[in-house]
């Protein structure tokens, strides 16, 4: 049965949020970070982030799960032990000091922001609701860009995968990847072809793959 992924997103009150470069923040907004957390506390690390006022995102996908007596759909991170927040950096300590946040993903100094093009495709494959699964990170491979459809204007490596066209997105700091069924009539390529290196897929990717 075909997984669907579904994102959990809180907006941020802006008003809570301290910031030394105001006039920054409202030009470009403020900037994403991976934090990383207790497995299984994603969820309620982000109801901690939603009452500080920050805006959190934790990408998920159903999967169905065999207990003895039934079957159960349980929607899974996509990366387990992280999810996305933004705020202002000069004003870190309160992220820190929640339960279950282990630390800011980034340099020995301090952390280092996402690329907002990573964090707007993931949250634009989440809204079209299209099936997915974990993926072993990708460098390379024919990148290519969505021309119509749901996931028009997202960039991404194209796979063909038992029959199936898939957009590979991927978190580069993360070195975190999510497989996502697609049509071959919407994309073009935007970039020359490349040789795709083949990963080693994880036991994770392996047990999803199987059961899709």
């Amino acid at each position: 049965m075909p997984r669907t992924f579904r994102v959990w997103r809180k907006r941020m009150r802006p008003s809570t949020v301290a910031s030394s470069s105001q006039s920054d923040i409202e030009k470009f907004g403020l900037p994403w970070f991976a934090l990383n957390v207790k497995c299984r506390h994603e969820k309620v690390v982000g109801t901690f982030l939603e009452n500080q006022g920050h805006e959190w995102f934790l990408p998920v996908y159903k999967s169905r799960r065999n207990w003895s007596d039934r079957v159960k759909e349980l929607d899974m991170p996509l990366f387990p032990g992280y999810l996305f927040c933004r705020f202002d950096m000069l004003n870190r300590l309160p992220v820190l000091m929640i339960p279950g946040v282990l630390s800011i993903v980034g340099g020995t100094k301090q952390p280092t922001p996402i690329d907002p093009a990573e964090i707007s495709a993931l949250q634009t494959a989440g809204q079209a609701g299209l099936s997915r699964v974990p993926w072993p990170y990708l460098r390379t491979g024919d990148r290519l860009k969505i021309s119509y459809g749901s996931l028009a204007g997202v960039e991404g490596i194209l796979l063909k995968v038992k029959g199936r066209h898939r957009l590979v997105l991927s978190v580069t700091l993360l070195q975190r990847s999510v497989a996502v069924d697609i049509e071959e009539s919407w994309v073009t390529l935007s970039a020359p072809r490349l040789p795709v290196r083949h990963a080693t897929l994880s036991a994770t990717a392996i047990a999803e793959e199987t059961t899709a």
